[in-house]
């Protein structure tokens, strides 16, 4: 299972899912957690505007993930992504205990 983090310095979760310039992709082995890549992103929330298209482009770049953790995302995005079979998490936190507590959710 691969799960996707908005995060800019790669120790806190710390981006809006909207905003995030990167996500850190991480993939759970016998309950560790790998960092297998780092995807770069064009966010797709700018001021309340999103450009045609954006939204989208940033759900397929994580499109490989059952989860995505962020420090905000909002409703309507998080019903998005569901549409596409991930689940959207909001918690600002350090990433190994964000992913950690998630672990612990759906196990």
């Amino acid at each position: 299972m691969k799960i996707a983090i908005a995060s800019t310095d790669g120790k806190v979760i710390n981006a809006h899912f909207g905003r995030t310039p990167q996500f850190l992709i991480f993939e759970i082995v016998d309950k560790e957690f790998i960092l297998v890549d780092v995807r770069m992103n064009q966010p797709a929330c700018s001021n309340l505007v999103h450009p045609k298209g954006t939204m989208e482009d940033t759900m397929e770049l994580i499109s490989d993930c059952s989860y995505v953790i962020a420090s905000q995302i909002g409703p309507g995005m998080i019903e998005k992504l569901k549409e596409k079979n991930i689940v959207g998490v909001i918690n600002p936190n350090f990433i190994q205990v964000g992913m950690e507590e998630l672990l612990l959710q759906i196990t």
